[in-house]
């Protein structure tokens, strides 16, 4: 639990909203928290089961609504795997399919792909506050165009929606950067860290919101992308605040899949950014320039280094 405890610490210790922040701000739209590849391993900072109590203590502390976990089923063969999944559920939060092996479509043959969501379906029976939602890993919803199709009408002949994003990120790629950091003896600052973190996060979400007026004309209901990592257990509180200081209001998963834009199956072949991104494709909207800081890893790393989230040793 030493690493539990440290980790609460550090979410006491980084500090509030700036009070000018903290004014009440014009209302902006609504936005849901998702995230993948639930249960993961250990982190720079969390083994599993502290990362999960970490998390769900960081959301319960800022009042947000729930929140969805896409679950990789190869993590639940454990008892400590599959009682971490079960308490995201009973803590109120919603549990979908991410697969069992987390394999790229467009890699894959159909029918093995089809047999990994069933056995994933198969592995998370009995788990509380299931939802029939499945997202594809990568966001990788296949090429070809047949490959694809026969994917979707599977998906639909066993009750399971597209538990689609709205809001692509490579948060990933900033903690493999943090643990980078620690394997090469670097300090990270965890305030810089979670502050980077949350303006690259805000950022993309004004980038697809922009993406969806110019393809829809509205700002719809958003689905973020996070993943069941040390930076969603240290941040994802002070993500919630900082998304409420921009006008944005936190709503159910729930809510969000009710959008009109669930509905939708873009005919264009994927951009891997989510349903915005296939949706503003579809629109006319050149690939090249869905393009921005929060999907670069050379930008990401120059962002993070700007910010002096590992300062050199003199700093």
């Amino acid at each position: 639990m030493r690493g539990f405890i440290i980790g609460l610490a550090l979410l006491a210790s980084l500090g509030s909203i700036p009070a000018a922040l903290a004014q009440e701000p014009a209302s902006r739209g609504r936005i849901a928290l998702s995230f993948d590849d639930a249960p993961r391993g250990q982190g720079p900072l969390f083994a599993g089961p502290e990362r999960a109590e970490a998390l769900i203590a960081s959301l319960r502390a800022v009042d947000a609504p729930p929140a969805v976990f896409f679950i990789k089923t190869d993590g639940l063969q454990s008892e400590e795997g599959r009682a971490r999944i079960r308490g995201y559920g009973e803590a109120g939060h919603l549990i979908a399919n991410h697969t069992h092996s987390h394999t790229w479509l467009s890699r894959t043959e159909t029918d093995a792909y089809i047999a990994d969501i069933d056995r994933a379906e198969a592995l998370l029976a009995g788990l509380p506050n299931r939802r029939p939602w499945f997202r594809f890993p990568y966001l990788d919803e296949g090429t070809p165009r047949e490959k694809r199709d026969t994917v979707r009408a599977a998906l639909a002949e066993r009750g399971l929606r597209n538990g689609y994003v709205t809001v692509d990120n490579y948060d990933w790629y900033i903690e493999r950067l943090w643990q980078g950091a620690l394997r090469d003896g670097r300090r990270v600052d965890l305030t810089a860290l979670g502050a980077a973190y949350i303006d690259m996060l805000i950022g993309a979400l004004e980038f697809y919101d922009a993406q969806a007026v110019n393809a829809i004309g509205r700002s719809p209901d958003h689905v973020i992308l996070l993943h069941e990592n040390d930076l969603a257990a240290l941040f994802a509180g002070d993500l919630v605040e900082a998304l409420r200081a921009n006008g944005w209001t936190l709503i159910s998963p729930d809510e969000a899949y009710t959008d009109p834009i669930a509905a939708l199956e873009p005919e264009t072949l994927m951009t891997r950014q989510g349903q915005i991104g296939a949706l503003a494709v579809e629109a006319g909207i050149s690939p090249s320039s869905l393009t921005h800081r929060a999907i670069e890893e050379a930008q990401i790393e120059a962002f993070l280094e700007s910010r002096h989230v590992f300062p050199a040793p003199h700093q």
